[in-house]
């Protein structure tokens, strides 16, 4: 696989020079590669925001620099349109930006905006549409009639009709219910694995990282604490806690058998891992009981 993604000391700094300068990044370098989904995750403050929002070049680092698909954003001759196209961007609360009279058309938005022709944009929409789950009895609806979760998937479906080839998502489920949650975040999962999109997840959630991701990539007070795959992170489960971050459920109730003397792993992090692992367990110690 190549790199799609590469930060190199990238450093960002809001209001430089002022009394009330503040690092929202420092030194943070990493290397994200095709294909991946990478879950994103820190406590609040840590930075995650302010990192998304360079991938597109709505940021320019302080310094340091953010390769896509080899090209520094900010170097010399460097074609940041194209870059926008190439790296979707979905902020919080999308649902604040549409603005067309249907949802079709705020669908139709970015397609339109890169020239293509008129079929090629109806059938980007219709694709879209299809992929977070809208019914086609929804296109010519105002999206202003709709359910904040409906809402939030036209605004993806927007961004995923452009065919970026990185998908960035800033807290996608934040506000839904459990049901509506799950729903969002298994259609991205599903069209990641459809397309092979490179696709970062930015979440306060363990367990839709652990359910979702495999990479995670955890900030702390504006730097990277860790960046590996889902196992080895999980594995690290009580340095997660103590950096302030919430592991899923399952593990703290590892961490808990641990602590107790089980002699278990820790680096559970799922329940269908959970449930291999403990008959994992059970067998190993059946085996030594027939001995």
């Amino acid at each position: 696989m190549s790199e799609i993604i590469r930060a190199e000391h990238l450093s960002y700094i809001y209001n430089p020079g002022m009394p009330d300068a503040t690092t929202a990044l420092d030194d943070v370098s990493f290397a994200v590669e095709e294909g991946d989904f990478v879950g994103i995750i820190g406590s609040t403050g840590s930075g995650k925001s302010t990192l998304i929002s360079h991938f597109n070049g709505l940021n320019r680092p302080t310094s340091g620099r953010v390769l896509v698909d080899g090209q520094d954003l900010w170097g010399k001759g460097a074609d940041l349109r194209a870059a926008r196209f190439l790296v979707g961007l979905v902020m919080q609360y999308p649902e604040y930006q549409l603005f067309e009279e249907t949802c079709a058309k705020d669908i139709a938005y970015g397609p339109r905006n890169m020239g293509l022709d008129e079929a090629e944009i109806e059938r980007r929409v219709r694709e879209a549409a299809a992929f977070v789950g809208l019914g086609e009895e929804l296109l010519q609806k105002s999206p202003f009639e709709l359910s904040g979760g409906q809402k939030r998937r036209v605004a993806i479906a927007g961004v995923m009709a452009m065919h970026p080839r990185v998908l960035v998502l800033d807290e996608p489920a934040a506000g839904l219910d459990p049901e509506g949650r799950d729903a969002i975040l298994g259609q991205i999962k599903a069209y990641h694995e459809a397309t092979g999109i490179t696709v970062l997840l930015v979440s306060h959630s363990m367990e839709d990282i652990a359910k979702y991701a495999n990479r995670v990539l955890v900030l702390h007070k504006a730097k990277v604490a860790m960046y590996d795959t889902v196992e080895a992170v999980f594995a690290r489960a009580q340095e997660l806690v103590e950096l302030g971050l919430s592991v899923p459920q399952v593990t703290q109730i590892f961490l808990k058998l641990r602590a107790m003397g089980v002699d278990i792993p820790t680096d559970v992090y799922t329940i269908p891992y959970a449930v291999k692992t403990i008959q994992k367990a059970l067998a190993a110690k059946q085996a030594k009981g027939v001995q």
